[in-house]
């Protein structure tokens, strides 16, 4: 679907930059035509000064958007917090899985199934998806500290090219 997307915007790399920045970061766009994050909205200024393009193209990609079959993609993408970057405020372990081929399935299975083993508790995964990821992974934050024999294990998983901590 992702590459869909993607392909409908091919005609404007700037705006292409723009929707796969939107699709990375979970941010839609409202009935107005506005970036929103939730239903907060975001100055295309901001958007577009993080990107170097004019906020004339945030604007149009957005106008764009909702003149597209994606639509209501956008309309309804939501953000969801992100607790790797304060886990350790919250004695969480974050473990970042890359994945020998990300494209290839089972990955979090084998992941989640040697954690479940050892009764680790989750309290987020997320992945960046393949195909709007140049380095995609699976992120995954886990209760307490992580044992290193399980570290060992995930380590060893056919599916895993590295294990970043």
């Amino acid at each position: 679907m992702w590459s869909a997307i993607l392909e409908w915007f091919a005609d404007s790399p700037s705006q292409t930059r723009v929707v796969k920045f939107l699709l990375e970061n979970g941010f839609g766009v409202n009935e107005k035509g506005k970036i929103c994050c939730n239903t907060i909205a975001v100055a295309a200024t901001q958007v577009a000064a993080n990107l170097h393009v004019d906020r004339r193209v945030v604007e149009a990609t957005a106008r764009r958007i909702l003149t597209s079959p994606y639509k209501d993609i956008f309309i309804n993408m939501r953000v969801t917090p992100d607790l790797s970057v304060i886990a350790e405020n919250l004695s969480l372990s974050v473990i970042t899985v890359i994945p020998q081929d990300a494209s290839k399935p089972g990955i979090i299975d084998a992941c989640i199934h040697t954690l479940s083993r050892h009764q680790i508790g989750l309290r987020q995964i997320f992945v960046t998806d393949p195909h709007l990821s140049e380095s995609p992974r699976l992120v995954i934050i886990a209760d307490g500290k992580m044992p290193a024999g399980v570290i060992d294990e995930l380590r060893e998983l056919p599916v895993v090219k590295k294990l970043v901590f």
